[in-house]
Order: structure tokens, then sequence, then C-alpha cells
């Protein structure tokens, strides 16, 4: 946005024709900004799940190993 206005004051372009072209740019910015969040959200979250499913799965396994939990992960599928 504020490149728009430099670019509007170098120019000397008009005030309502600069700052229309100003919120066209932060529209799309933000857009653009929205997806990416998106995305980065997604990817993180899948992530953060991920590793939780498998150190759950290395605790259970080594509670198994120790003998202090049967194995009946067979039996649940």
């Amino acid at each position: 946005m504020a490149l728009v206005v430099v670019r509007g004051a170098i120019f000397g372009e008009f005030a309502d024709h600069v700052a229309s072209e100003a919120i066209i740019a932060l529209v799309v910015f933000s857009g653009i900004g929205w997806g990416a969040g998106w995305i980065i959200e997604y990817v993180v979250r899948d992530s953060v799940e991920a590793n939780f499913r498998r150190r759950v799965e290395w605790y259970r396994q080594g509670i198994i190993d120790a003998g202090l939990l049967e194995d009946n992960s067979a039996e649940e599928s």
C-alpha cells in the first residue's frame, strides 16, 4: 500500500486514484496472506499430529515391551 502511495506522489496522481489502487493492493495481498496462512496452518497441524501419533506409539510400545500392558492393537483393528 505504501508503494502505491509513494508512486502516486512521485507521478503526481490524484489522491482518489491512489487511494483506490492502494485499497485494491491491500485486498489482493490480504487474500494472498490468507491463502499462505491456511496452507501453513494445515502443514503445521499435520506435522504436529504425526509427531504426536509417533510419540504415543513409541510410548505404548515401550510399555508393552516392559510387560506392563498387553498388546490388543490387533483386536482393535
